[in-house]
């Protein structure tokens, strides 16, 4: 191993380097179960380290939540972009979330689950509020386009998410077995949804 490879602290780095370095420990065996003392020995910085941005674990378990929601309103924007209409535009970004999800299982439980401290907070914070509003601005779109049925956009928006997360999780657990849901659960489940909100 080499001293970069032990070491991947550069000075002036050092937050950056520490939340790199538990976003990666996240996909491992245990999760977000790692102490900040281990964060410090694998990011090759002392024990006291993270301290300097990160006044406990919790502090830094909700940075990371946050930079995954971040990522989250990233994906949705770009799907949004790339799509047409309101209803391609939906159909893209439901698509965009369950693919983030699938993808980053470790992060995306982190973002909705209690490890994170004050939850409540990192919910309210705007960074997370940007994913939600990116699908409030696309149902608002479609209703005055005359293309998604009109209702109050926020429960619109509530019922989408829900769909969405739903779903996600659903297939994170395993729980959509062919057995029970047939093979295309999925498919099946973002069609009727999409029945009930398009035109």
């Amino acid at each position: 191993m080499t001293e970069t490879q032990k070491r991947p602290y550069h000075h002036g780095d050092l937050r950056q380097a520490i939340i790199e370095t538990a976003i990666a420990m996240l996909n491992e065996p245990g999760g977000w179960q790692f102490t900040l003392r281990e964060v410090a020995r694998r990011a090759g910085v002392s024990h006291a380290a993270p301290y300097k941005h990160f006044p406990d674990k919790a502090a830094l378990l909700a940075e990371i939540a946050l930079i995954g929601f971040d990522r989250l309103h990233v994906a949705l924007a770009s799907a949004r972009s790339g799509a047409g209409n309101a209803t391609e535009a939906l159909v893209a970004a439901s698509r965009a979330y369950l693919v983030f999800g699938l993808g980053n299982p470790a992060l995306y439980r982190l973002m909705f689950g209690a490890e994170i401290g004050n939850s409540a907070a990192v919910h309210r914070d705007k960074r997370a509020m940007g994913a939600f509003d990116v699908v409030m601005d696309l149902l608002a779109e479609g209703q005055a386009a005359g293309l998604i049925e009109k209702r109050g956009v926020a429960g619109q928006a509530a019922s989408v998410w829900a769909q969405m997360h739903g779903l996600t999780m659903l297939k994170l657990d395993g729980m959509l077995r062919p057995e029970r849901v047939g093979e295309d659960a999925v498919e099946a489940a973002l069609a009727s949804f999409y029945e009930g909100v398009f035109v």
